[in-house]
């Protein structure tokens, strides 16, 4: 009775447009596969069936994942006394087996009223952060928000690998809409301070949002068809599948200063409908997402032209820094499509710390073990050629299409950095044009490919048609690389 009372949950009407959180599991596991544990926490009471949380272990794909599910029928999911030591005892449990977990969060934060046996302590609910932090870079952690995270809990997806949101169900912040009224005198709704388009567009936490429960969490399952169980594996193969389009006719403008969407060369390169971008919405100037190479998992970092034209902002150094580094964790080798005119410069972005966002980046690719390969599609400027893995750290191959162009920065910009007192004071300007013209044209011979490539600069330059087949030879010539010693999992940072 008692485990049929538990199996039931709590009260049905706060459902509203949410799946209950039983058929939540079935969707994410393996029919027949889930096994639960602590059932009959809290038997004794009749509010709060298994203390408003589940947790077990299933298969996924035919992969053993543990799950944290929130229950939001009981009490609203909120955090008591068993709900955190639940928590924790299947974190411990993933952290000895080395399983990947995933979290259907949907809490609206700790009860109060039982402060003192949940918030302080050993085990108290810093326990779960803690063994959070410890498993990340081991095992992939995969959050699907189902509804609110709030106050000390909304860190639980942000220490996750990937975060996806329902819109108008879910949300995280660190008050209430009600709380920062009280505290900063803002008068704002819960969506509009932490919900999905927030935070999937303007603050960077999350990945993607999604219109119900089920497609994000089927979402979350395909995903994790690209990653390995842990750090110590390699990624799932898949078989192989041509490209979803063969034909490069104008594809690259011939206007080395007009935009074009990345994405379409990305798709020439990877198996058909295998590219899982991730922060699609946030810091679009630079394109990253997983993808296969006949069946190989790959990392895709490429700038977009179209936005910004490619130059790397704040908060795209961010967003490539967090995709590299989670790329490394799990062996998963990256691919850098290069078409940048650098960082952003001007008194905005230094004073938003472009130079420390930068480094970031610069330091997460350079730090990276896995195979890189480096494919310049058209300008490769600056410093910015330096953050997308330029030879001297160390790639694979630098590689380049016949529209590639490399240097310190275009010859427009080089010319006016070098001359520009000298045309100022011509009078004449047919005179100013002439000379600024066969300036930049002697800068633009030092940017010459086959001068780049006959000092070996760029290691091969292939047709469009050939790219695709270029990097798949070498990544299968790289599958026999392996970490220097000693090897220790490597965190997966927040943003």
């Amino acid at each position: 009775m008692a485990t049929e009372r538990a199996r039931a949950s709590g009260d049905a009407s706060r459902l509203v447009k949410k799946l209950p959180v039983r058929q939540r599991l079935d969707l994410l596991f393996d029919e027949g596969t889930f096994v639960e544990d602590g059932l009959l926490a809290r038997a004794l009471s009749d509010d709060l069936p298994a203390d408003g949380v589940i947790t077990g272990i299933g298969q996924v794909g035919g992969r053993h994942a543990a799950v944290i599910a929130h229950d939001p029928a009981v009490k609203a999911g909120t955090w008591g006394l068993y709900t955190v030591e639940k928590q924790i005892r299947i974190l411990e449990r993933a952290l000895e087996d080395v399983l990947p977990v995933f979290y259907l969060v949907d809490s609206a934060g700790g009860r109060l009223t039982e402060q003192t046996s949940f918030f302080p302590g050993r085990r108290g609910a810093a326990r779960i952060f803690d063994l959070q932090i410890a498993l990340s870079g081991m095992v992939p952690q995969i959050c699907v928000m189902l509804g609110p995270a709030v106050a000390g809990g909304a860190y639980m997806p942000m220490f996750c690998d990937w975060v996806g949101m329902v819109e108008g169900n879910s949300s995280m912040s660190l008050a209430s809409a009600r709380v920062a009224e009280v505290v900063v005198g803002e008068k704002v709704s819960l969506d509009d301070m932490g919900g999905a388009r927030v935070h999937t567009t303007i603050s960077g936490c999350a990945d993607e949002r999604f219109e119900d429960d089920a497609t994000a969490i089927d979402r979350a399952w395909d995903l994790f068809g690209y990653l390995p169980k842990d750090s110590q594996s390699d990624p799932p193969r898949a078989p192989s599948r041509p490209p979803a389009a063969n034909d490069w006719r104008g594809v690259i403008p011939e206007d080395p200063r007009a935009g074009y969407d990345t994405r379409e060369i990305i798709e020439r390169v990877i198996d058909a409908g295998s590219f899982f971008e991730i922060k699609r919405e946030w810091a679009p100037e630079i394109v990253v997402g997983f993808g296969r190479i006949e069946g190989r998992v790959v990392g895709i970092v490429a700038n977009q032209p179209i936005v910004k034209g490619g130059a790397i902002f704040v908060d795209s150094a961010d967003k490539a820094a967090r995709f590299i580094t989670w790329c490394d964790a799990f062996n998963i080798p990256l691919v850098f499509l290069v078409d940048v005119p650098g960082f952003m410069v001007g008194s905005a972005v230094e004073h938003a710390g472009i130079l420390r966002h930068g480094a970031k980046m610069i330091s997460a690719m350079a730090r990276a073990e896995v195979p890189r390969f480096c494919v310049v599609v058209r300008k490769a400027y600056a410093a910015g050629y330096y953050a997308m893995s330029c030879p001297g750290f160390r790639p694979r191959a630098t590689i380049a299409l016949p529209t590639a162009e490399i240097g310190a920065m275009s010859p427009e910009a080089a010319v006016d950095a070098v001359f520009r007192r000298r045309t100022d004071a011509m009078t004449d300007a047919a005179e100013r044009e002439r000379f600024i013209a066969a300036r930049r044209a002697e800068y633009g011979a030092d940017l010459d490919l086959l001068r780049l490539a006959s000092d070996l600069h760029v290691d091969a330059v292939v047709e469009n048609e050939e790219l695709r087949n270029e990097l798949a030879r070498r990544l299968a010539a790289a599958e026999g690389w392996s970490r220097q010693p000693p090897r220790r999992h490597q965190p997966v940072l927040p943003v």
